[in-house]
Formats: structure tokens, sequence, C-alpha cells
């Protein structure tokens, strides 16, 4: 028996961007473009609606919200509803797609009002059948976070109507409510053989971010196991030819031990003592000590031979996933020229001396005003400012290409005019020939 699969996701604005994904409007790596024909919208728009993105906005306006709604408010719940791969391609290969569908979406009209459920779109261009459901949070009542106020307060306010539309997504995935979601979907889906996962399991989903992360962290650990690997390797040949100059040796001690024993033996006959005996065994113990060495030395290369294989295979998956993260970070580059530029002077402001706020700040393309001190790597020295305005600019030749400014001109020109304050100061005689024809 598979499980169930039930992802709950808020989403604040518009949510374009995913509705650009669930919609197809761009093509995801991970998607069949010769199956993309076979996704459908499961939900009817209402009259003049035309995509994801202006259901959410319509459902909103028409709910009879009175409050002033923020802008950074929550403004829908994004849904994902599916099953274990081999359970759900099971589903679809004994056409019990449509009744699936159907199962779901009444389990959704029950949860969170049919009026909520502004778009459900069934996916079969990726790997496992899914459907991305979209609920804009409107409840009605009066808020969680209100009852207990109140309830420790001894002064009483008159309460709002229960009637009265709310938009609140933090009442509709409550802790409690989630739990319930899990338990109430897993029951309506055992009859096509998917259960609940395990309660109060650690299992996390993650975001698309968190995996490029997860990947580029990978991807270093594999690079310092072919490290460890290359020294061991190292180190395993150094033991591997000590080994065999040992070998050499000892063989050579051997044939004299051979010639020494038949020697000792025929003395023994002779003799009989207890020293030619001790002397003896002295020579099998050696004997049999060069054979442990004949043995290592096997084993030893029986290693190598696995490392030298563990290092290709983990070189060869560095490859791949290297080659993988830089077809990535290209197509990202093509599609958002500007988001190379912003990653450039994020690193310059950072190498300059500004902080991570302050970065992220300026980064937002706003002015940000900052005090403090600045690194010119032209002038190897840090030049201190008050109430200076950093900005990023577009190039008036090329608008996908932004330079940084600092009180209004670029950063070299700023460090030049700080640089000519410094010699003033000091007393230096100032070159004006420098400053001629820079650019902004």
């Amino acid at each position: 028996m598979g499980y169930v699969v039930l992802h709950l996701d808020k989403a604040s604005g518009s949510d374009a961007a995913m509705s650009a994904h669930i919609e197809r409007t761009i093509d995801p790596k991970n998607a069949d473009k010769n199956r993309t024909y076979l996704n459908r919208e499961m939900i009817t728009f209402p009259e003049g609606v035309k995509n994801r993105t202006e259901a959410i906005q319509h459902r909103i306006e028409n709910a009879g919200i009175t409050r002033k709604i923020g802008k950074n408010q929550v403004h829908a719940i994004r849904v994902m509803l599916s099953g274990t791969h081999k359970d759900m391609k099971q589903i679809e290969a004994e056409s019990k797609l449509d009744k699936w569908c159907s199962d779901n979406l009444e389990w959704l009209n029950k949860n969170f009002g049919a009026e909520n459920v502004v778009s459900a779109v069934l996916h079969l261009d990726e790997k496992t059948p899914h459907i991305h459901a979209t609920v804009v949070p409107i409840v009605k009542g009066e808020r969680r976070k209100a009852k207990k106020e109140q309830s420790e307060t001894k002064k009483k306010y008159r309460k709002k109507s229960a009637d009265t539309a709310r938009l609140c997504a933090d009442d509709v995935m409550a802790r409690n409510k989630l739990k319930e979601y899990q338990d109430t979907y897993a029951e309506a889906m055992q009859k096509y053989g998917l259960q609940r996962g395990i309660d109060g399991s650690e299992a996390k989903h993650i975001t698309t971010q968190q995996y490029y992360r997860d990947l580029y962290l990978e991807n270093e650990d594999l690079k310092e196991n072919i490290e460890i690997l290359k020294e061991q390797k190292e180190e395993a040949n150094q033991e591997l030819s000590r080994i065999k100059s040992g070998i050499k040796t000892e063989k050579l001690k051997s044939s004299v031990v051979d010639v020494a024993t038949s020697a000792i033996e025929g003395i023994g006959s002779v003799l009989g003592t207890s020293k030619v005996k001790r002397q003896q065994q002295e020579l099998i113990n050696r004997q049999s000590q060069i054979q442990n060495l004949d043995s290592e030395n096997a084993e030893l290369q029986i290693k190598i031979h696995s490392l030298t294989q563990q290092m290709q295979a983990q070189q060869t998956e560095h490859t791949a996933t290297t080659h993988k993260l830089q077809q990535e970070l290209e197509k990202i580059y093509t599609l958002f020229p500007k988001i190379k530029e912003l990653l450039r002077i994020e690193r310059f402001c950072r190498y300059m001396g500004f902080s991570e706020s302050k970065t992220n700040e300026i980064l937002e393309m706003k002015p940000v005003e900052f005090n403090g001190k600045l690194y010119s790597s032209e002038y190897k020295r840090n030049f201190e400012t008050e109430r200076s305005v950093a900005e990023i600019k577009p190039y008036l030749s090329d608008p996908n290409k932004f330079q940084l400014t600092i009180d209004g001109v670029s950063d070299v020109s700023w460090f030049r005019q700080k640089y000519r304050e410094f010699q003033e100061k000091i007393g230096m005689k100032v070159n004006q020939e420098r400053s001629r024809g820079v650019k902004v």
C-alpha cells in the first residue's frame, strides 16, 4: 500500500510565477512537452476570468471583505495532491484517474469551501500524476488570536458579526487543521490503496531553492570525498612500494634461510643442541612473516583497485552534477539576464564592506542611505563616509547592465573623489589630471 501526498504552501500577492508553472506558460525542465496537452483545469472560471491569477483576485474582490488587505498578506494557499509514484501510475493505468480527480475535488470543496477553491489543475506531463489546487483562505467568525486575547483580559469588547468575511491563512493553516487535513485526505484516498504517512514524521517538503542549495552542498561533498580518496590511494601506493621493496629483501633472505635451515638441520642432527633448535624456530617464524607480507600485498592491491573505482565513480558523479548545475545557471541567466548582473553587484557590495542587510536593500533597486567605511581595491584602503546614498542604476546603453552609484556618481568616481579629499587632508598635492574624462 502506498502513501498519499498532500502539501500546503502559502502564497502572497498575485502568485503569478506559480501560475506560469501550473498553466505551462513556461516550459518546466521536468515536464514532457509531448504530454502537456493532457493537463487540464478541473474548475470552470467565472465569466471574464481568464486564468488562475485572475481567479484569486476575483474571489477576494467578491467575498465581501470589509477590512483592508495588507500588501504582504497571504492571498492564496497552494495545495498539491498526489500519491506515491507506483500507485498513481496504477490508478492511471486502471482508468481510475477521473474518479480520483473527482474525489480530490470533493475533498477540497468539503474542507475549504467550494467558493474558495478557485483552481485545480491536473498535471500528467510530469513523472507522477498530481493536482495543483488553489485555495483563497476566506473565513468567517472571530479570529483565533482575538479569542485568546479576550479570555486573558477583563475588559470585554463588542464582537464583530460571525458572518463577516476575512482573508486569514493562519486560521486555515492552523496546526490542528493541518493534521486534520492529512487525516481526512488519507481516509478519502483509502479506496485507491493510499494511506497516511507516519503521524509526526520529521520528513519535510523542500523548496526549489533549498533543492539547488542541497545539490550545491552535495557537489562540495563529492569534491571533498574525491580528495580524500586521492590521499588514500597515494598512501596505499606508498605502502605497496614499501612492501614490494621489503618482499624483495625478504626473498633474498628466504633463500639464505633455506640454505641455513638445511645446514642447521644437518648440524642439529649431529649436535642436537637447544640453541640449534631455537635458531631453527626463528627461521620458521621468519618464513611465516614473509607469507603474511605476501597476503597483505594482495589485500592492498584489492584495496587500491577498489579505491580507484570509487574515485572514478565519484569523479563521474561530480562532473555530471557540475554540468547539471551549470546548465541550470545558464538557463536562469538566459531567461533572467538581470539576475547575473545583480549577483555581480551583490558580490561587489560585500567586497566593499556593505553588511548583508544593506546589500539586500541595495539589490531592491532603491536608494539606500548608509554610514561607515567602504574599501577601494584601486587605492587599497578604506574611506569613511556619513549619510551617503547607494543605488543600482541601469546603463543607458543597455538596460540589462547595472552599475552601483554612490551619491549619484559611479563607484569609481566616488572613490576617486574620496582619495582626492584624503590627499588634501594630509597636505599632498592633488593630481587633477587623473580625474579628467571620467565617465559616470
